[in-house]
C-alpha cells in the first residue's frame, strides 16, 4: 500500500495522468504473500474506477441494456461532449491511452500487470503492484515476479495498451452495429498517436525541435552501455557545453562524441530540458529501503522519499542520494504483487 502511496504521488508530481492515494490505514492483521506482513487498507482517488475490464464483465453479461447504461455514464463522466456516440467514445479512450503510455515510456515507469482490469477508461494510472522505474535503459527490461515471459516488459507497454484497447473494441461492439471494420480502424489511431507523443515528447527530452533519427541512435548507445534512463537527460543538458557528464557514461566513446556534436548542432536549450527532465524519480533500492522500514515502524525514510520526489524537476542540496542509480550490490531488482 505505502509502494502505491508513494509512486502514484511521484506520478503526479511528473505530470502522468493517475489515480491518487489519499490515505493508508493499517488494520492491525498479518497479510500473507511472499511472507508475513503487516495489512492495510489503501484509500484512492480516481475520475473513475471504470476499466476495459468494466466493459468486458458488461458484455459477458449479455445484457446490453446493462452495457449501454454503462458507456452512457463512462461517456457522461470522462467525456459528456460524446453522448450517444459510442464510436467517438471509443476513440477519445484510444487517444486517452495513447498519451499515457507515451507519458510512462518517456518517464522510464513500468507497470508490470497491464491486464484490461488495470487500464482506465479515464486514462489515468491504476494498480500500482509490482510497479517500479528504468534504471539502465533497455527495452526488455522486467521486474514483476510473476511476468516470466516479459509481456508487461517496459517497451512492450505500447503493444499490450493496444491488446488490451481491442478488447474494449470486442465488448463496445454491440453498441457499434457490430461494424467490426469501423473498431478496427479506430484501433489503428493508437499506434500513430501514441508514436506522434512519444517523439514530442523525446523531442522535448532532448531541448530541440526536431531529432530526427537523433533518438533512435541515442536510445541504441543507451543500451548498449546501460546508461541510466533518468540521470542520463540532467546530465546531458549539462553537457552542451561540456562532454564530461555524459562521456563518461558511455563504453563506446567515439561513438557518443559524434551524437554530441550531431546534438550541439541543433541548439539545444537547456533550461528546457530541465523542466521536462525530472533530477527525484522513487529510485528501486530506496523504495525498498522506507518499504523495509516502515514494515518495521519507521515511516522516517518513507516520507523522506516522498518529500523528494513531490517536486521532481527541482534539484535541492542534500538530496543527491535520490538522484543517484543503486549501488552495484542492490543486485537483481524484482517486484511482487503485494496488494
Amino acid at each position: 500500500m505505502l509502494r502505491e502511496y508513494v509512486i502514484s504521488e511521484a506520478m503526479h508530481a511528473l505530470g502522468i495522468p493517475t489515480t491518487r492515494s489519499l490515505a493508508v490505514v493499517a488494520t492491525g492483521r498479518p497479510v500473507w504473500r511472499e511472507t508475513e506482513l503487516p495489512g492495510a487498507i489503501l484509500t484512492r482517488v480516481a475520475s473513475s474506477h471504470l476499466r476495459v475490464g468494466s466493459f468486458q464483465y458488461a458484455r459477458a453479461t449479455d445484457d446490453l441494456d446493462l452495457l449501454r447504461r454503462l458507456a452512457d455514464h463512462a461517456i457522461s463522466r470522462h467525456y459528456p461532449e460524446l453522448a450517444g456516440d459510442y464510436a467517438g467514445f471509443f476513440d477519445a479512450v484510444v487517444s486517452a491511452q495513447a498519451r499515457l503510455i507515451a507519458k510512462w515510456m518517456l518517464a522510464g515507469f513500468v507497470h508490470g500487470v497491464m491486464n484490461t482490469d488495470n487500464m482506465t477508461i479515464s486514462g489515468e494510472t491504476i494498480d500500482y503492484g509490482p510497479c517500479a522505474f528504468i534504471e539502465a535503459y533497455d527495452p526488455a527490461t522486467v521486474y514483476s515476479s510473476i511476468d516470466a515471459g516479459g509481456r508487461y516488459a517496459y517497451g512492450n507497454q505500447p503493444l499490450i495498451a493496444q491488446w488490451n484497447l481491442a478488447r474494449l473494441a470486442e465488448a463496445l461492439l454491440p453498441l457499434l452495429n457490430d461494424d467490426t471494420e469501423a473498431a478496427v480502424e479506430s484501433l489503428k489511431k493508437f499506434g500513430p498517436q501514441y508514436s506522434a507523443a512519444w517523439s514530442a515528447g523525446m523531442t522535448a527530452k532532448l531541448g530541440v525541435t526536431s531529432a530526427g533519427d537523433l533518438v533512435d541512435d541515442l536510445l541504441r548507445l543507451m543500451r548498449e552501455s546501460r546508461v541510466d534512463h533518468t540521470s542520463f537527460y540532467r546530465a546531458l543538458a549539462r553537457s552542451v557545453t561540456d562532454d564530461d557528464p555524459v562521456r563518461r557514461l558511455f563504453l563506446d566513446d567515439q561513438a557518443i562524441g559524434q551524437w554530441l556534436t550531431r546534438w550541439r548542432a541543433l541548439d539545444p536549450d537547456p533550461e528546457a530540458m530541465n523542466r521536462v527532465n525530472p533530477v527525484y524519480i522513487p529510485r528501486n533500492h530506496l523504495v525498498e529501503q522506507a518499504l523495509s522500514a516502515a514494515t518495521d515502524g519507521d515511516l522516517k525514510a518513507f516520507e523522506q522519499l516522498l518529500e523528494a520526489v513531490q517536486s521532481p524537476y527541482e534539484q535541492r542540496p542534500g538530496l543527491d542520494r535520490y538522484a543517484t542509480p543503486a549501488p552495484p550490490d542492490f543486485g537483481a531488482y524484482q517486484t511482487f504483487c503485494g496488494t
